[in-house]
């Protein structure tokens, strides 16, 4: 979650910014589709991993999206 965090900081440019398992798209101001296509790509560059359309639509929240990077790191 704290690599996470960082894509998060590093796409939103917001140093302060803090993410729980519940946060959502509601919840961060700017994160909106176009962010949301940064967020992903920044993701997969950080954490060395690809990302199919159905995993991503399956998402609901933070917490989500950490779990199925951890899911993908383990199972390389």
């Amino acid at each position: 979650m704290e690599q996470l965090t960082e894509v998060f900081r590093d796409v939103f440019d917001e140093d302060e910014l803090t993410l729980s398992p519940d946060t959502t798209a509601d919840d961060i101001d700017g994160w909106d589709s176009q962010t949301h296509v940064i967020l992903i790509v920044a993701a997969e560059q950080r954490f060395g991993v690809k990302f199919r359309t159905a995993e991503l639509e399956s998402l609901h929240n933070v917490g989500h999206f950490a779990q199925l990077i951890g899911a993908k790191l383990e199972g390389r």
